[in-house]
């Protein structure tokens, strides 16, 4: 083990100990972090915009929809252009 390995492994062992020191010095506080709420907020707002989505379609009964281009004629017989439809 070379020098600076020996160097590194000290530094680090001592900023563990540290760390722990510092952690545990601190009061204990219970309470949720802030976070908590904005995640909350994000979700219930996905789930609004989720079902305002699915609500704008109209449901599967048999699969997919297979959807096309018809021919459109008038009264008379003439063609007047294509629509699309889905059946």
């Amino acid at each position: 083990m070379s020098i600076k390995t020996k160097i590194a492994a000290a530094a680090l062992a001592a900023l563990a100990v540290t760390g722990s020191m510092a952690s545990t010095t601190t009061s204990a506080e219970a309470k949720q972090p802030a976070w908590v709420y904005g995640v909350g907020a994000g979700i219930a707002t996905a789930a609004v915009v989720g079902s305002a989505i699915a609500a704008t379609h109209d449901p599967y009964y048999h699969g997919y929809r297979r959807c096309g281009w018809v021919a459109q004629y008038n009264a008379f017989g003439q063609y007047v252009g294509r629509v699309r439809t889905c059946y």
